[in-house]
């Protein structure tokens, strides 16, 4: 144990393994962040959910840091919401119950392009009668442009670009442009240009029953959002780029543990042992080596399940046998020769505390390197099975991210962000674990320490 403690503090003078290091303590202390701050629950109702949750969000929008490289800024989505005391609101008594409720929506517009799209959504409280609704768009050179006179139920969305009649307004007043375009452009300047300032949206609706009432929402909707941007449902990368961390690490650690110490523990009956054991594990060995690990997984996951943690117990099911045997077989067959094994059979040790009190401990130096060096090879496997349309289908994770940037053309559409994110990320996990794993082989063989 002393031994193995000197070996690891030889760590420090690898600057690759210290970089390492701090790598792979960032992703666990990232992966606690994220369990913590979003449960599993919550991920995958997220995740899930679509634009019946993610409606606000604009869609397929970069990420808003993106706007620090550019010379003209892209607009962030603006919302407002009257429930929430994000418009000003009054309401002025009619005659025979009727009352005129106006909602003012007050925003600042800088940006050096047109927003995406430009939508109301309404919650009306009534019973029999719904409200009726006037809206008034006000720019900042004063221009007063009707938006249109409709009215409003339950889960109303008025969305300005999908209007024929406000469609045919504006194509009089400013030209066919769509409306996102029209209420922002400056009058009479070509190309169009947005006019910066402040704009008033105004909503008078009158209801015509006691107790009835209207909130709304009104979003315009940007074309860069968050820090990680969204994708074609509207969802936010953040929430698959956060999890997939916690995925892939518990995904690395839990078939790179059970195949190296499953394997290391037979090997060393096999070779303890002997006889008919050792050759039926190296019969057995050598048909699974013939074996396809990759076909196989996706035989499964396309015919049974694809549930992470069956791929996880197939993977490490036919990864135990693998060449690994081989090599702790070689060690072994070493160690068995040695001296203070026949001193443990003269004193009366059993076989079982022979294999894991003389034989087992003795190989650990080699078992720690490659331990670490195959935590990203099977990270990388799980991101290769989702890519193949293989991945779970609850969990958000990296490579569910990019099969979903291949399945809608990210690429093909210039939105590179989708398929760079959760790539990158991939890129530094194996990167930090290679770096440590290759400087524990430093440390741990001697035949490198020169080299």
């Amino acid at each position: 144990m002393n031994m193995l403690l000197n070996n690891l503090r030889e760590l420090r003078n690898y600057p690759s393994a210290m970089a390492g290091i701090l790598v792979v303590l960032a992703l666990v202390a990232f992966s606690i962040y994220t369990l913590v701050t979003i449960p599993y629950d919550e991920a995958v109702t997220l995740w899930r959910g679509g634009e019946n949750i993610w409606y606000r969000l604009p869609r397929n929008a970069p990420p808003a840091w993106i706007n620090v490289f550019r010379r003209q800024k892209l607009p962030e989505s603006i919302i407002l919401n009257s429930a929430q005391g994000e418009a000003e609101k009054s309401t002025e008594a009619m005659s025979q119950g009727q009352q005129m409720v106006n909602l003012t929506f007050t925003f600042d517009f800088q940006a050096d392009a047109f927003p995406d799209a430009l939508a109301l959504y309404f919650q009306p409280t009534y019973r029999e009668k719904s409200p009726f609704v006037s809206a008034i768009w006000t720019t900042p050179d004063g221009r007063e442009i009707r938006i249109g006179d409709f009215a409003v139920s339950t889960g109303t969305v008025f969305r300005f670009e999908q209007d024929d009649r406000l469609r045919r307004r504006l194509s009089r007043e400013v030209g066919d442009y769509p409306a996102h375009v029209a209420l922002f452009m400056q009058p009479d300047v070509e190309p169009p240009t947005p006019l910066k300032g402040t704009y008033t949206l105004h909503l008078s609706a009158v209801t015509f029953e006691e107790g009835s009432d209207l909130e709304a929402e009104f979003i315009a909707y940007g074309k860069v959002y968050g820090i990680a941007g969204t994708d074609h449902l509207r969802r936010d990368l953040r929430i698959a780029l956060m999890w997939g961390a916690p995925v892939a690490l518990a995904f690395g650690l839990l078939a790179a543990l059970g195949t190296t110490l499953t394997t290391m523990v037979i090997a060393a009956f096999g070779v303890w042992f002997g006889s008919w054991v050792d050759d039926l594990i190296q019969r057995v060995t050598e048909v699974n080596l013939m074996l396809p690990l990759l076909p196989i997984l996706i035989m499964v996951g396309t015919f049974y399940s694809r549930s992470i943690w069956l791929l996880l117990g197939v993977t490490i099911l036919l990864s135990i046998f693998g060449g690994g045997i081989k090599t702790y077989r070689a060690i072994f067959l070493q160690i068995r020769e040695s001296p203070y094994i026949e001193a443990a059979q003269a004193y009366g040790a059993g076989d079982i505390r022979i294999v894991f009190h003389y034989l087992v401990p003795r190989i650990i130096p080699v078992l720690i390197p490659q331990l670490v060096t195959l935590i990203p090879s099977y990270v990388f496997l799980e991101a290769s099975l989702a890519v193949l349309g293989l991945g779970d289908p609850l969990l958000p994770t990296w490579g569910k991210v990019i099969q979903d940037a291949q399945s809608n053309g990210a690429l093909y559409k210039g939105l590179y962000y989708w398929v760079l994110e959760p790539a990158g990320l991939l890129m530094v996990t194996g990167l930090g674990f290679a770096m440590v794993g290759f400087a524990l082989d430093r440390v741990f063989n001697p035949r490198l320490r020169e080299l």
